[in-house]
């Protein structure tokens, strides 16, 4: 089991986080953005951050080689869905996609949106992470959580059309 603490800290504790959120045993603040056969996509629920959304797959594997083609397409199209509607209703001009391959669960994707406020930890990719941190110790107030909550509504009604 691993202990998972949340955007709005509190604390879960599971074997497989994908599995618990793709099955809805934990529920991702604002729901599901995202729906489609092979994949799950869901505002990250770690970091407190309007429109950082994990596209991740629901069955178990570990890299983008183990992909079926089928998997590949919906991957690529849900990908460019969402980033396009990052675009469109929420203004996001820049996004850092990131995808590793020694993570303990399902693979997925990370697409961080980069605002103004991330440029104090730096410019470059070494400061994702910092600004990460910042978000879940420092921007869990119930403003920050309403304006995530209102992007993921917004995302969710864009990516319905």
């Amino acid at each position: 089991m691993r202990t998972i603490t949340l955007a709005n800290g509190e604390t879960v504790e599971v074997e497989c986080l994908s599995c618990a959120l793709v099955n809805g045993l934990i529920e991702p603040e604002g729901g599901v953005v995202m729906e489609t056969e092979h994949f799950h996509a869901h505002q990250d629920v770690a970091y407190p951050i309007p429109g950082l959304i994990i596209l991740a797959s629901k069955r178990h594997l570990k890299s983008l080689d183990e992909l079926t083609e089928e998997e590949r397409i919906d991957y690529i199209t849900v990908l460019a869905e969402i980033r396009k509607a990052q675009q469109n209703v929420l203004g996001i001009e820049s996004v850092y996609y990131f995808y590793n391959e020694d993570t303990t669960h399902h693979f997925h994707t990370w697409m961080v949106p980069r605002y103004d406020w991330m440029y104090a930890f730096g410019h470059s990719v070494e400061s994702v992470r910092p600004a990460l941190l910042h978000a879940r110790n420092e921007m869990n107030d119930e403003a920050n959580l309403k304006s995530v909550r209102q992007a993921i509504s917004a995302l969710t009604e864009e990516l319905e059309r």
